[in-house]
Formats: structure tokens, sequence, C-alpha cells
């Protein structure tokens, strides 16, 4: 990987990393309440619903943060383009695609079998 594919990724990193903080520092997105006996069963159902949603996408955020902190630190240590798991490099498209990836294609459409 040259100096200015390695730059290119880490500014790509570090702004969905910036993204994703600012996200959670919104004061304004708290969880919304669940479990409430205000309304009708119908509302109940839907805050219940907006709540459940709420939290699935603060740990999948959470989890996206991990990767990119784990991807930013493979950037330094000079091993980030190859997989984990095979060693293999990491085709380009896959890296635009997903560039806080660990593993190449193969690895990955193995790792649920």
């Amino acid at each position: 990987m040259n100096v200015r594919e390695f730059d290119r990724y880490k500014r790509i990193l570090l702004e969905k990393q910036q993204e994703l903080s600012a996200a959670a520092a919104d004061p304004r997105a708290p969880v919304p309440p669940g479990g409430t006996a205000q309304g009708d069963l119908i509302d109940q159902a839907n805050a219940d619903s907006e709540a459940e949603l709420e939290i699935r996408l603060r740990r999948t955020d959470g989890r996206l943060q991990r990767a990119i902190e784990e991807a930013l630190t493979r950037l330094r240590d000079g091993t980030f383009g190859a997989c984990q798991r095979c060693g293999q490099r990491i085709s380009k498209a896959r890296l635009e695609a997903v560039p806080w990836t660990r593993l190449c294609r193969n690895c990955k459409e193995h790792q649920g079998t």
C-alpha cells in the first residue's frame, strides 16, 4: 500500500469515527422510553419497538467504533489490508466498501460455516 492510499484510508476511518462519536454524543437522541403504560396497547408496543431499535443501533455503532479503532491500529502497525485469518491481501474493492474489515471476502464467507 502506498502512502497516498494509506492516508486516504486513514482519513476515511477517522471521518467515520468522528461521525459515530458525534451521533453518540448528541443529547437530543435519547433512547425512547419503553415499557410505559401510557396510551393504548398499540402506542405501548410502538414505544417498546422504538426503544429496542435504538438500543440495537447503539450496540451496532459501538461494534463499528471498535472495528474502526482496530483498523486504525492496523494502519499504524502496517498490517492494514491483510486478512487476519489467511494473511492474504484484502481486495481493494472490499477495502473501499468496508475499510474497517479484518477479513478477505473468502474468509468472511466461510466465517459463518
